[in-house]
Protein backbone atom coordinates (compact mmCIF):
# COMPACT_ATOMS: atom_id res chain seq x y z
CA UNK A 1 0.00 0.00 0.00
CA UNK A 2 1.40 3.01 -0.76
CA UNK A 3 0.73 6.19 1.71
CA UNK A 4 1.03 10.09 1.09
CA UNK A 5 3.53 12.13 3.34
CA UNK A 6 3.06 15.84 3.91
CA UNK A 7 6.03 18.10 4.09
CA UNK A 8 5.29 18.62 7.64
CA UNK A 9 5.13 15.33 8.14
CA UNK A 10 8.52 14.45 6.66
CA UNK A 11 9.71 17.48 8.60
CA UNK A 12 8.34 16.08 12.13
CA UNK A 13 9.46 12.87 11.63
CA UNK A 14 13.04 13.04 10.36
CA UNK A 15 12.07 10.73 7.62
CA UNK A 16 15.25 9.97 5.16
CA UNK A 17 16.39 7.98 2.21
CA UNK A 18 18.13 4.66 2.69
CA UNK A 19 21.90 4.89 1.85
CA UNK A 20 22.04 5.09 -1.95
CA UNK A 21 19.10 6.26 -2.75
CA UNK A 22 17.80 10.30 -3.59
CA UNK A 23 15.81 12.44 -0.60
CA UNK A 24 13.25 14.24 -2.44
CA UNK A 25 13.66 17.74 -3.58
CA UNK A 26 11.74 20.01 -1.64
CA UNK A 27 8.49 20.99 -1.92
CA UNK A 28 8.62 24.43 -1.84
CA UNK A 29 10.94 26.81 -4.05
CA UNK A 30 12.05 29.79 -2.12
CA UNK A 31 11.40 33.39 -3.51
CA UNK A 32 13.99 35.43 -4.90
CA UNK A 33 14.69 38.87 -3.37
CA UNK A 34 14.93 42.18 -4.65
CA UNK A 35 16.63 44.92 -3.66
CA UNK A 36 13.75 46.35 -1.70
CA UNK A 37 12.27 42.79 -0.64
CA UNK A 38 12.52 42.24 3.27
CA UNK A 39 14.09 38.96 4.06
CA UNK A 40 12.74 36.74 6.55
CA UNK A 41 15.02 35.24 9.08
CA UNK A 42 14.52 32.55 11.23
CA UNK A 43 17.21 32.01 13.88
CA UNK A 44 17.52 28.40 15.16
CA UNK A 45 19.28 28.27 18.65
CA UNK A 46 19.12 31.65 20.48
CA UNK A 47 21.27 30.81 23.17
CA UNK A 48 24.66 33.32 23.43
CA UNK A 49 25.89 32.75 20.20
CA UNK A 50 21.98 33.22 18.49
CA UNK A 51 21.53 36.61 20.63
CA UNK A 52 24.85 37.64 18.92
CA UNK A 53 23.92 36.86 15.25
CA UNK A 54 20.99 38.86 15.79
CA UNK A 55 22.65 41.55 16.63
CA UNK A 56 24.56 41.69 13.06
CA UNK A 57 21.31 40.93 11.50
CA UNK A 58 19.97 43.68 12.76
CA UNK A 59 22.32 45.89 11.56
CA UNK A 60 21.60 45.26 7.75
CA UNK A 61 18.56 46.82 6.41
CA UNK A 62 15.80 45.18 5.01
CA UNK A 63 15.96 42.10 7.32
CA UNK A 64 13.47 40.92 9.52
CA UNK A 65 13.80 38.11 12.25
CA UNK A 66 10.29 36.49 12.54
CA UNK A 67 11.05 33.41 14.24
CA UNK A 68 13.03 31.48 16.81
CA UNK A 69 13.73 27.98 17.38
CA UNK A 70 14.77 26.50 20.80
CA UNK A 71 14.29 23.96 22.89
CA UNK A 72 14.91 25.57 25.90
CA UNK A 73 11.86 28.03 26.73
CA UNK A 74 13.68 30.56 27.85
CA UNK A 75 15.51 31.19 25.15
CA UNK A 76 12.79 30.98 22.82
CA UNK A 77 11.36 33.22 24.62
CA UNK A 78 13.72 36.07 23.02
CA UNK A 79 11.37 35.89 20.04
CA UNK A 80 9.34 38.68 21.98
CA UNK A 81 12.06 41.52 21.61
CA UNK A 82 11.89 41.06 17.87
CA UNK A 83 8.25 42.50 17.07
CA UNK A 84 5.90 39.91 15.40
CA UNK A 85 8.31 36.86 15.66
CA UNK A 86 6.90 33.37 16.58
CA UNK A 87 8.85 31.24 18.87
CA UNK A 88 9.17 27.65 18.54
CA UNK A 89 10.62 24.50 20.18
CA UNK A 90 10.92 22.89 17.38
CA UNK A 91 13.25 23.78 14.53
CA UNK A 92 11.43 21.57 12.17
CA UNK A 93 8.40 23.16 12.70
CA UNK A 94 9.66 26.57 12.54
CA UNK A 95 11.08 25.86 8.68
CA UNK A 96 7.36 25.27 7.87
CA UNK A 97 6.97 29.42 8.68
CA UNK A 98 5.90 30.85 5.00
CA UNK A 99 7.58 33.80 6.26
CA UNK A 100 10.74 32.51 7.06
CA UNK A 101 13.10 32.73 3.83
CA UNK A 102 16.75 32.20 5.35
CA UNK A 103 17.96 30.67 8.56
CA UNK A 104 20.41 31.30 10.64
CA UNK A 105 22.42 28.20 12.80
CA UNK A 106 23.57 28.59 15.84
CA UNK A 107 22.54 25.43 17.90
CA UNK A 108 24.54 22.85 19.57
CA UNK A 109 27.50 21.96 17.03
CA UNK A 110 25.81 17.81 16.82
CA UNK A 111 22.67 19.86 15.16
CA UNK A 112 24.78 21.69 12.35
CA UNK A 113 24.65 19.67 9.42
CA UNK A 114 20.95 17.88 10.04
CA UNK A 115 19.26 21.77 10.60
CA UNK A 116 21.09 23.00 7.75
CA UNK A 117 19.46 20.01 5.78
CA UNK A 118 16.43 20.21 6.48
CA UNK A 119 16.52 24.04 6.03
CA UNK A 120 17.57 23.70 2.37
CA UNK A 121 15.28 21.13 1.58
CA UNK A 122 12.29 23.14 2.75
CA UNK A 123 13.72 25.65 0.56
CA UNK A 124 15.40 28.16 2.94
CA UNK A 125 19.40 29.75 2.27
CA UNK A 126 21.92 28.85 5.02
CA UNK A 127 23.70 30.88 7.72
CA UNK A 128 25.64 28.05 9.75
CA UNK A 129 27.98 28.30 12.26
CA UNK A 130 31.15 26.75 12.92
CA UNK A 131 32.20 24.20 13.05
CA UNK A 132 29.93 23.16 10.34
CA UNK A 133 29.99 19.20 11.66
CA UNK A 134 29.59 17.03 14.36
CA UNK A 135 32.02 14.31 11.82
CA UNK A 136 33.04 14.65 8.46
CA UNK A 137 31.07 12.73 6.54
CA UNK A 138 27.67 14.82 7.81
CA UNK A 139 29.67 17.96 6.36
CA UNK A 140 29.92 16.54 3.15
CA UNK A 141 25.97 15.90 3.00
CA UNK A 142 25.68 19.59 3.62
CA UNK A 143 27.81 20.35 0.84
CA UNK A 144 26.10 17.99 -1.54
CA UNK A 145 22.35 19.55 -0.39
CA UNK A 146 23.47 23.35 -1.22
CA UNK A 147 24.42 21.87 -4.82
CA UNK A 148 21.54 19.96 -4.85
CA UNK A 149 18.86 22.16 -4.06
CA UNK A 150 20.27 25.44 -5.34
CA UNK A 151 20.74 27.27 -2.07
CA UNK A 152 22.78 29.81 -0.99
CA UNK A 153 24.68 28.49 2.58
CA UNK A 154 27.39 30.36 4.28
CA UNK A 155 29.76 29.34 7.15
CA UNK A 156 30.04 31.52 10.24
CA UNK A 157 34.17 31.98 9.53
CA UNK A 158 33.55 35.36 9.58
CA UNK A 159 36.96 36.40 9.11
CA UNK A 160 37.00 35.10 5.60
CA UNK A 161 34.91 38.65 4.55
CA UNK A 162 37.70 40.85 6.13
CA UNK A 163 38.65 41.17 2.74
CA UNK A 164 41.44 44.10 3.49
CA UNK A 165 42.77 42.37 5.77
CA UNK A 166 43.02 39.02 3.97
CA UNK A 167 43.89 40.08 0.73
CA UNK A 168 47.00 42.53 1.95
CA UNK A 169 48.28 39.02 3.93
CA UNK A 170 47.92 37.04 0.45
CA UNK A 171 49.47 39.82 -1.43
CA UNK A 172 52.38 40.38 0.88
CA UNK A 173 53.00 36.40 1.12
CA UNK A 174 52.30 35.10 -2.56
CA UNK A 175 52.69 37.97 -5.04
CA UNK A 176 55.38 40.41 -3.55
CA UNK A 177 57.10 37.22 -1.30
CA UNK A 178 58.63 39.93 0.63
CA UNK A 179 59.09 37.21 3.16
CA UNK A 180 60.28 34.45 0.49
CA UNK A 181 59.21 31.14 0.48
CA UNK A 182 57.13 29.29 3.10
CA UNK A 183 58.71 27.14 5.23
CA UNK A 184 55.86 25.90 7.77
CA UNK A 185 53.07 27.43 9.66
CA UNK A 186 52.13 27.33 13.24
CA UNK A 187 48.60 27.37 14.45
CA UNK A 188 48.01 28.45 17.70
CA UNK A 189 44.97 28.16 20.44
CA UNK A 190 46.24 29.09 23.81
CA UNK A 191 43.30 29.99 26.05
CA UNK A 192 42.52 29.27 29.52
CA UNK A 193 39.26 27.57 29.96
CA UNK A 194 38.03 25.85 33.40
CA UNK A 195 37.42 22.69 34.74
CA UNK A 196 33.51 21.86 33.93
CA UNK A 197 32.93 19.96 37.04
CA UNK A 198 32.64 16.10 37.79
CA UNK A 199 29.04 15.13 39.50
CA UNK A 200 28.38 11.19 41.32
CA UNK A 201 24.83 11.42 39.84
CA UNK A 202 23.53 12.74 36.66
CA UNK A 203 22.78 16.41 36.24
CA UNK A 204 19.06 16.86 36.33
CA UNK A 205 17.76 18.37 32.86
CA UNK A 206 16.67 21.63 32.90
CA UNK A 207 12.60 21.73 33.58
CA UNK A 208 12.77 24.33 30.30
CA UNK A 209 14.41 22.05 28.16
CA UNK A 210 12.67 19.73 26.03
CA UNK A 211 15.41 17.38 26.30
CA UNK A 212 14.60 15.09 23.27
CA UNK A 213 14.71 17.60 21.42
CA UNK A 214 17.75 19.58 22.21
CA UNK A 215 19.50 15.83 22.06
CA UNK A 216 18.22 15.54 18.35
CA UNK A 217 21.10 13.34 16.71
CA UNK A 218 22.76 12.97 19.51
CA UNK A 219 23.21 10.11 22.16
CA UNK A 220 21.20 9.66 24.89
CA UNK A 221 23.63 9.80 27.50
CA UNK A 222 23.63 10.70 31.26
CA UNK A 223 25.13 14.09 32.17
CA UNK A 224 28.17 14.34 34.79
CA UNK A 225 29.19 18.11 34.38
CA UNK A 226 27.79 21.14 36.49
CA UNK A 227 26.54 23.06 34.11
CA UNK A 228 23.95 21.88 31.25
CA UNK A 229 24.73 24.52 28.82
CA UNK A 230 27.90 25.82 27.06
CA UNK A 231 29.72 22.79 28.71
CA UNK A 232 28.29 20.32 25.81
CA UNK A 233 31.69 21.52 23.82
CA UNK A 234 33.66 19.14 25.95
CA UNK A 235 32.31 16.36 25.36
CA UNK A 236 32.41 13.96 21.57
CA UNK A 237 28.64 13.13 21.79
CA UNK A 238 27.57 16.79 21.28
CA UNK A 239 30.81 19.11 20.27
CA UNK A 240 34.56 18.88 18.91
CA UNK A 241 36.35 20.06 21.78
CA UNK A 242 38.52 23.47 21.75
CA UNK A 243 39.97 22.28 18.33
CA UNK A 244 36.30 22.05 16.62
CA UNK A 245 35.50 25.69 18.07
CA UNK A 246 38.61 28.01 17.70
CA UNK A 247 40.97 25.73 15.79
CA UNK A 248 38.30 25.95 12.86
CA UNK A 249 38.69 29.52 12.78
CA UNK A 250 42.56 29.48 12.89
CA UNK A 251 42.95 26.68 10.39
CA UNK A 252 40.49 28.35 8.10
CA UNK A 253 42.61 31.47 8.27
CA UNK A 254 45.95 29.28 7.38
CA UNK A 255 43.88 27.71 4.05
CA UNK A 256 42.56 31.22 2.89
CA UNK A 257 45.37 33.11 3.71
CA UNK A 258 48.76 30.91 3.45
CA UNK A 259 47.53 27.99 1.41
CA UNK A 260 45.16 30.41 -0.64
CA UNK A 261 42.36 27.16 -1.11
CA UNK A 262 44.68 25.16 -3.12
CA UNK A 263 44.10 22.59 -0.23
CA UNK A 264 40.77 21.03 1.08
CA UNK A 265 42.77 18.74 3.51
CA UNK A 266 45.64 17.43 4.78
CA UNK A 267 47.76 14.27 2.82
CA UNK A 268 48.81 12.54 6.50
CA UNK A 269 48.73 13.69 10.14
CA UNK A 270 49.81 12.86 13.96
CA UNK A 271 48.15 14.36 16.77
CA UNK A 272 48.99 14.21 20.35
CA UNK A 273 46.85 15.41 23.58
CA UNK A 274 44.90 14.06 26.22
CA UNK A 275 42.43 15.60 29.49
CA UNK A 276 45.05 16.62 31.72
CA UNK A 277 45.05 17.25 35.17
CA UNK A 278 41.20 18.35 35.29
CA UNK A 279 39.67 14.84 36.32
CA UNK A 280 36.30 16.24 35.17
CA UNK A 281 33.41 15.16 32.66
CA UNK A 282 34.77 16.36 29.03
CA UNK A 283 36.39 13.89 27.03
CA UNK A 284 37.50 16.48 24.49
CA UNK A 285 41.48 17.35 24.83
CA UNK A 286 42.72 20.36 27.01
CA UNK A 287 45.67 19.94 25.37
CA UNK A 288 46.26 19.04 21.85
CA UNK A 289 49.24 19.06 19.38
CA UNK A 290 48.94 18.17 15.70
CA UNK A 291 51.37 18.21 12.63
CA UNK A 292 49.28 18.47 9.34
CA UNK A 293 51.03 17.44 6.08
CA UNK A 294 49.96 18.63 2.84
CA UNK A 295 52.22 18.11 0.31
CA UNK A 296 53.57 21.40 0.18
CA UNK A 297 54.84 23.15 3.22
CA UNK A 298 53.39 22.07 6.95
CA UNK A 299 51.47 23.46 9.56
CA UNK A 300 51.65 22.82 13.04
CA UNK A 301 49.00 23.21 15.59
CA UNK A 302 49.68 23.72 19.55
CA UNK A 303 46.39 24.10 21.66
CA UNK A 304 46.31 24.00 25.39
CA UNK A 305 42.93 25.35 27.52
CA UNK A 306 45.42 24.96 30.94
CA UNK A 307 46.91 27.96 32.65
CA UNK A 308 50.73 28.37 32.18
CA UNK A 309 51.16 25.99 35.50
CA UNK A 310 48.96 25.27 38.76
CA UNK A 311 50.22 28.74 40.47
CA UNK A 312 50.47 31.00 37.63
CA UNK A 313 47.02 31.38 36.16
CA UNK A 314 47.46 32.96 32.68
CA UNK A 315 47.66 31.61 29.25
CA UNK A 316 50.46 29.22 28.66
CA UNK A 317 52.74 30.91 25.82
CA UNK A 318 54.30 28.20 23.41
CA UNK A 319 57.57 29.36 22.07
CA UNK A 320 56.52 29.95 18.10
CA UNK A 321 58.85 30.34 14.93
CA UNK A 322 62.09 30.54 16.35
CA UNK A 323 62.18 33.80 18.67
CA UNK A 324 58.63 35.05 17.84
CA UNK A 325 55.84 33.32 20.36
CA UNK A 326 52.94 34.26 17.78
CA UNK A 327 49.19 35.31 18.98
CA UNK A 328 47.79 33.09 21.62
CA UNK A 329 44.83 32.68 19.08
CA UNK A 330 46.04 32.94 15.79
CA UNK A 331 48.98 31.33 13.22
CA UNK A 332 53.32 32.19 12.57
CA UNK A 333 53.94 31.72 9.15
CA UNK A 334 57.69 31.21 8.84
CA UNK A 335 59.31 32.07 5.62
CA UNK A 336 62.99 32.39 4.55
CA UNK A 337 63.15 35.79 5.11
CA UNK A 338 61.20 36.72 8.40
CA UNK A 339 57.79 36.12 9.66
CA UNK A 340 54.13 36.96 9.59
CA UNK A 341 51.69 36.83 12.60
CA UNK A 342 48.41 36.23 12.06
CA UNK A 343 45.51 36.52 13.99
CA UNK A 344 41.44 37.67 13.82
CA UNK A 345 41.18 41.46 13.28
CA UNK A 346 45.29 42.07 12.52
CA UNK A 347 48.17 40.66 10.90
CA UNK A 348 51.96 41.89 10.70
CA UNK A 349 55.05 41.25 9.47
CA UNK A 350 58.74 40.58 11.02
CA UNK A 351 62.16 39.98 9.56
CA UNK A 352 64.64 37.73 10.72
CA UNK A 353 65.82 40.82 13.32
CA UNK A 354 62.75 40.99 14.59
CA UNK A 355 61.84 44.30 13.20
CA UNK A 356 58.44 44.99 12.18
CA UNK A 357 58.24 45.41 8.59
CA UNK A 358 54.41 45.74 7.63
CA UNK A 359 51.47 45.65 9.67
CA UNK A 360 47.70 44.63 8.18
CA UNK A 361 44.62 46.12 10.27
CA UNK A 362 41.73 44.50 10.51
CA UNK A 363 37.51 45.77 9.99
CA UNK A 364 34.14 44.95 10.85
CA UNK A 365 34.40 41.41 10.11
CA UNK A 366 30.89 40.05 11.57
CA UNK A 367 29.40 42.88 9.96
CA UNK A 368 30.61 42.21 6.72
CA UNK A 369 30.09 38.74 6.76
CA UNK A 370 26.47 39.01 7.32
CA UNK A 371 26.40 41.20 5.05
CA UNK A 372 27.93 39.16 2.46
CA UNK A 373 25.56 36.31 3.00
CA UNK A 374 22.44 38.37 2.18
CA UNK A 375 24.38 39.92 -0.97
CA UNK A 376 24.40 36.36 -2.17
CA UNK A 377 20.64 35.83 -0.99
CA UNK A 378 19.61 38.41 -2.97
CA UNK A 379 21.09 38.11 -5.67
CA UNK A 380 21.02 34.31 -6.26
CA UNK A 381 24.85 33.86 -6.32
CA UNK A 382 26.17 31.33 -3.83
CA UNK A 383 29.63 32.02 -5.98
CA UNK A 384 29.72 35.19 -3.94
CA UNK A 385 30.16 34.02 -0.65
CA UNK A 386 33.79 34.62 1.08
CA UNK A 387 33.07 31.32 3.14
CA UNK A 388 31.18 29.53 1.02
CA UNK A 389 30.26 26.05 2.51
CA UNK A 390 32.62 23.94 0.61
CA UNK A 391 35.42 25.71 2.06
CA UNK A 392 33.62 25.76 4.97
CA UNK A 393 33.41 21.62 4.80
CA UNK A 394 37.15 21.54 4.36
CA UNK A 395 38.33 23.68 7.21
CA UNK A 396 36.19 22.23 9.25
CA UNK A 397 37.70 18.74 8.32
CA UNK A 398 40.72 19.94 9.04
CA UNK A 399 39.22 19.79 13.01
CA UNK A 400 37.49 16.18 12.50
CA UNK A 401 40.77 14.55 11.58
CA UNK A 402 42.31 15.78 14.26
CA UNK A 403 39.81 15.24 16.78
CA UNK A 404 40.12 11.44 15.14
CA UNK A 405 43.88 11.30 15.45
CA UNK A 406 43.08 11.59 18.73
CA UNK A 407 40.22 9.08 19.37
CA UNK A 408 42.03 6.14 17.93
CA UNK A 409 45.23 7.28 20.21
CA UNK A 410 47.59 4.79 21.65
CA UNK A 411 50.74 5.65 24.19
CA UNK A 412 52.48 8.92 23.56
CA UNK A 413 56.20 7.39 21.58
CA UNK A 414 57.97 10.63 21.28
CA UNK A 415 60.68 9.22 18.89
CA UNK A 416 56.97 8.14 16.77
CA UNK A 417 55.97 11.78 17.14
CA UNK A 418 59.32 13.15 15.08
CA UNK A 419 59.09 10.94 12.60
CA UNK A 420 56.69 12.72 10.49
CA UNK A 421 58.91 15.47 10.33
CA UNK A 422 62.67 14.55 11.35
CA UNK A 423 64.04 17.67 10.08
CA UNK A 424 61.44 20.38 11.28
CA UNK A 425 62.85 21.73 14.05
CA UNK A 426 59.96 23.28 15.23
CA UNK A 427 57.80 20.25 15.38
CA UNK A 428 60.74 18.83 17.62
CA UNK A 429 60.63 22.04 19.78
CA UNK A 430 56.17 21.78 20.05
CA UNK A 431 56.61 18.48 21.67
CA UNK A 432 59.37 19.40 23.83
CA UNK A 433 57.40 22.52 25.36
CA UNK A 434 54.17 20.11 25.35
CA UNK A 435 56.23 17.71 27.89
CA UNK A 436 57.26 20.52 29.78
CA UNK A 437 53.74 21.99 30.26
CA UNK A 438 52.16 19.18 31.11
CA UNK A 439 55.22 18.48 33.83
CA UNK A 440 54.36 21.43 35.43
CA UNK A 441 50.87 19.42 35.91
CA UNK A 442 52.77 16.69 37.47
CA UNK A 443 51.44 14.84 34.04
CA UNK A 444 53.61 12.58 31.81
CA UNK A 445 53.20 12.52 28.15
CA UNK A 446 53.63 8.87 28.39
CA UNK A 447 50.99 8.38 31.42
CA UNK A 448 47.60 7.18 30.89
CA UNK A 449 46.00 10.68 30.60
CA UNK A 450 47.75 11.05 27.62
CA UNK A 451 47.33 9.70 23.80
CA UNK A 452 49.09 9.91 20.26
CA UNK A 453 47.74 8.86 16.84
CA UNK A 454 49.64 6.90 14.64
CA UNK A 455 50.52 8.38 11.25
CA UNK A 456 47.54 8.68 9.28
CA UNK A 457 47.11 9.00 5.68
CA UNK A 458 44.12 10.30 4.32
CA UNK A 459 43.06 10.88 0.78
CA UNK A 460 41.62 14.06 -0.46
CA UNK A 461 39.12 12.94 -2.91
CA UNK A 462 37.26 10.50 -1.13
CA UNK A 463 37.53 11.98 2.57
CA UNK A 464 38.77 8.68 3.79
CA UNK A 465 41.98 7.44 5.92
CA UNK A 466 43.83 4.84 3.52
CA UNK A 467 46.35 2.59 4.40
CA UNK A 468 47.55 1.39 8.00
CA UNK A 469 44.78 2.06 10.92
CA UNK A 470 42.01 3.35 8.35
CA UNK A 471 39.60 0.81 9.71
CA UNK A 472 40.09 2.66 13.08
CA UNK A 473 40.36 6.18 12.21
CA UNK A 474 37.48 5.51 9.16
CA UNK A 475 35.05 4.63 12.26
CA UNK A 476 34.52 8.10 13.27
CA UNK A 477 33.60 9.75 10.23
CA UNK A 478 30.30 9.15 10.64
CA UNK A 479 28.04 8.58 14.08
CA UNK A 480 25.51 6.74 14.51
CA UNK A 481 22.14 8.78 14.70
CA UNK A 482 19.64 8.57 17.24
CA UNK A 483 16.37 8.19 15.59
CA UNK A 484 14.78 10.03 14.14
CA UNK A 485 17.17 12.67 13.97
CA UNK A 486 19.28 10.80 11.42
CA UNK A 487 21.36 12.99 8.76
CA UNK A 488 20.42 11.65 5.14
CA UNK A 489 22.74 10.96 2.59
CA UNK A 490 22.45 13.61 -0.06
CA UNK A 491 22.77 12.03 -3.59
CA UNK A 492 23.55 14.33 -6.40
CA UNK A 493 21.83 13.50 -9.76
Amino acid sequence: MKHSISRRDFLRTGLVATAGAAIASPLITQRAHGANDTIGIGILGMGWRGGDLAKSIQRHEKTQIVAVADPDKNNAAKAAQFEGAKAYADLRELLDDPRVDVVFVSTCNHWHCLASILAMQAGKDVYVEKPLSHTQWEGRQVVNAARKYNRVCQLGTQQRSDLGLQNAAKTFLHEEKQLGRILYVQANRLGVREPIGKRDTPLPIPEEVDYNLWLGPAADQPLYRDKFHYDWHWNFNTGNGEMGNWGTHILDDIRNVCYRDSVMLPKRILVAGGRAAWNDAGNTPNVHFAFFDTGSFPTILALSNMTASPTDKKDWSVPGARSFSGPGSGYVVACEGGYYLGQRGSGKAIDLDGKEIAKFPGADHMHMHVGNFFEAVRNRTPQSLNAEIEQGHASSGWCNLANIGFQVGRPYSRAEAESIAPDLEQWSAILGDMEKHLAAFGVSVEGPEMRMSPILHHNEQSERFVGNYADAANAFLKRQYREPFVVPEIILD
